[in-house]
């Protein structure tokens, strides 16, 4: 019987970079669980109270839960946070003998974590492509996810930019340190990031990753039978794609959702970064503890 092959280990600069965003911008008393999967063995730092309701954050491809430093400051005081490392990306999670390969994979790897966890009808909330993960999930098990907040998503609600994507390729086709902070400094406009997590992304280039599972945009019928509340944050200044766009999508296909645009803010830049990092624990803070809509 043959097995699909694990990535090999992270490299140790890498792991001492994570630990120190970590031990320098996440909340004293952040934790570590290690969840067995189907498809591998998940990294999760949690905080906050454990008996308050749960929130589970999902990063961009390659940021690592990490990245999420600014939110867990701050909704950890309303929220039990749990930030997961994404299986064969950068992180602390690692593969398994059975791949993570359609979308459908995906939302099994994430109903055992939450299993795990036991977290009971959790608020997800996700950036670039983890709000498509976020998305993809609430709409395989809607009943249960109470709220879904979607930061500046990708692939959802509309396509990449084409100059995005060209600009990006040097670093997708072989990805290094310079390549990915040439990258970073032309999407956030040369935007000031975290110097701590600044070194754990120039690490993560040489992390051994495995290929991303992508797929189309959710139809716009199933957007439309989507009756979770949602809250949308785009980046004003985001390259990624056209944010206006977005945000008249979202307007005409979710009946349940808002949008608010991130004064300042690049996709990049989100979430914990620039201008953008306050207004977006301001407006999540005040969606996720809003009174239940009848």
């Amino acid at each position: 019987m043959s097995h699909a092959p694990r990535t090999a280990p992270a490299p140790r600069s890498f792991l001492a970079a994570y630990d120190d965003v970590l031990a320098a911008r996440w909340p004293a008393g952040t934790t570590a669980t290690r969840i067995p999967t189907p498809y591998g063995t998940t990294h999760v730092n949690s905080c906050g109270p454990e008996d308050a309701p749960p929130l589970v954050l999902l990063p961009g491809g390659g940021a690592t839960s990490t990245v999420w430093f600014a939110q867990a400051a701050h909704l950890a005081r309303t929220h039990r946070v749990h930030a997961p490392d994404l299986i064969g990306d950068p992180g602390r999670s690692t593969t398994g003998e059975r791949p993570l390969r359609t979308a459908a994979d995906l939302a099994a790897w994430l109903d055992a974590v939450l299993d795990a966890l036991g977290a009971d009808r959790p608020a997800l909330c996700g950036h670039s492509y983890g709000g498509w993960i976020a998305l993809r999930h609430t709409l395989h098990a809607p009943g249960r996810v109470s709220r879904l907040v979607l930061v500046d998503p990708t692939q959802c609600f509309a396509g990449f930019r084409p100059g995005y994507l060209l600009h990006a390729l040097p670093m997708l086709l072989r990805p290094t340190a310079r390549r990915t902070r040439a990258f970073l400094a032309w999407e956030t406009g040369g935007a000031a990031l975290d110097p701590a997590w600044a070194r754990l992304r120039d690490e993560a280039a040489a992390f051994p990753t495995a290929r991303p599972v992508t797929g189309p945009r959710p139809s716009p019928e199933e957007l439309r039978g989507l009756t979770t509340p949602a809250l949308v944050l785009l980046a004003e200044r985001g390259r990624a794609h056209d944010s206006a766009a977005v945000a008249a999508t979202v307007h005409r296909l979710l009946p349940h959702a808002e949008t608010a645009t991130l004064t300042g803010a690049t996709h990049h830049s989100l979430p914990s970064h620039g201008p953008g990092a306050a207004e977006l624990n301001r407006r999540a803070e005040e969606f996720l503890t809003a009174p239940a809509r009848p």
